[in-house]
């Protein structure tokens, strides 16, 4: 007999488990995720989960993807809303109550006064004609054929469901919102989609004492320490505000190859390149970021807003944002 921890044994698990998933994916009542989901997209206010033990924390994790995809939504702990929470619930508001059997007593007890404020209550359970599906104004019912655990007791099947319906239904009403990939950016700041879709290039270019700048009447060799120093690997020539040109270390290399060590006697004017490559700082960060790419691989832009210089971009600055 195979070991209960055997690849085998974990195999037939598996696919068990997979099994009561197919008897679910059978039995789905369609019409009442349909109901369901409109009653989500119609809700003017907010969309409340509540649910006790493994369920409230499938709750909690339904929620947090409705918020993440642009619907209003938040957890509601059934015994604090008994003990003041509900002052937060409205009429216009939907009630969403989890729970495997429906007759999770928490949930019962909070029915009458969630009522009482006017907001529309929705039974998701696994047992037909439970009590929570009688006390609701909309229930949702999840095929249960049993629970993995041999005892038929540990929820590890009927937490499944309730995760794959709810979020599944998440997308669906994410689709019916029209959600566009820069409203899910904005709700997603601190990830690499919302990073890229969100920062602008004056959010992360730098500025101040931090430019290279030089005249263009400074010889080569005055302004040598500064192109060295400043981390840019280059000079921007200016008149006053205006960008003229840029000096690099790239050309310090090719002007000393071609002319020797006179060129350091040269004034920047002579030597810089006239025709920059430069950005907007309204621009998407990872617009320049691409920019900086093509034709050939340059390390930094100047930021320039009507002719004026307003900062240089690196790619440090980029990688550092996460970019």
């Amino acid at each position: 007999m195979a070991s209960p921890s055997s690849a085998e044994s974990i195999k037939s698990l598996f696919q068990e488990q997979h099994g009561f998933l197919t008897h679910f994916f059978e039995n789905c009542e369609w019409d009442q995720f349909e109901t369901f989901c409109k009653a989500v997209i119609d809700c003017k206010g907010t969309v409340f989960f509540s649910g006790v033990g493994k369920s409230g924390f499938i709750a909690q994790k339904i929620s947090m993807t409705l918020v993440s995809t642009g619907t209003k939504s938040v957890f509601l702990n059934p015994t604090d809303a008994l003990h003041g929470d509900i002052g937060i619930v409205s009429e216009h508001d939907l009630l969403i109550l989890l729970s495997k059997s429906g007759s999770t007593e928490e949930l019962l007890k909070l029915i009458p006064y969630a009522k009482a404020k006017g907001a529309k209550l929705v039974g998701i359970h696994s047992q037909k004609g439970c009590k929570l599906a009688l006390a609701t104004d909309l229930n949702v019912h999840l095929p249960l054929l049993r629970e993995l655990c041999p005892f038929d007791l540990a929820p590890v099947t009927s937490t499944a469901i309730q995760m794959l319906w709810g979020d599944t239904c998440a997308v669906a009403i994410m689709q019916a919102k029209n959600l566009t990939m820069d409203e899910y950016a904005m709700n997603h700041p601190a990830g690499r989609i919302g990073k890229r879709l969100i920062l602008k290039v004056g959010d992360v270019m730098g500025g101040g004492t931090s430019l290279p700048i030089s005249s263009p009447d400074a010889t080569l060799i005055s302004e040598l320490v500064k192109l060295s120093s400043m981390g840019c690997g280059c000079l921007m020539i200016c008149e006053g505000e205006k960008l003229l040109g840029v000096f690099t270390d790239g050309d310090l290399r090719r002007c000393l190859g071609d002319k020797g060590g006179d060129v350091l006697e040269m004034k920047l004017g002579e030597l810089m390149c006239k025709t920059p490559r430069t950005v907007d700082p309204e621009m998407k960060a990872v617009d320049a970021m691409q920019k900086m790419e093509k034709p050939t691989p340059v390390t930094f832009l100047p930021v320039v807003k009507d002719g004026s210089l307003k900062g240089i971009i690196t790619l440090h600055n980029l990688v550092s944002a996460g970019l």
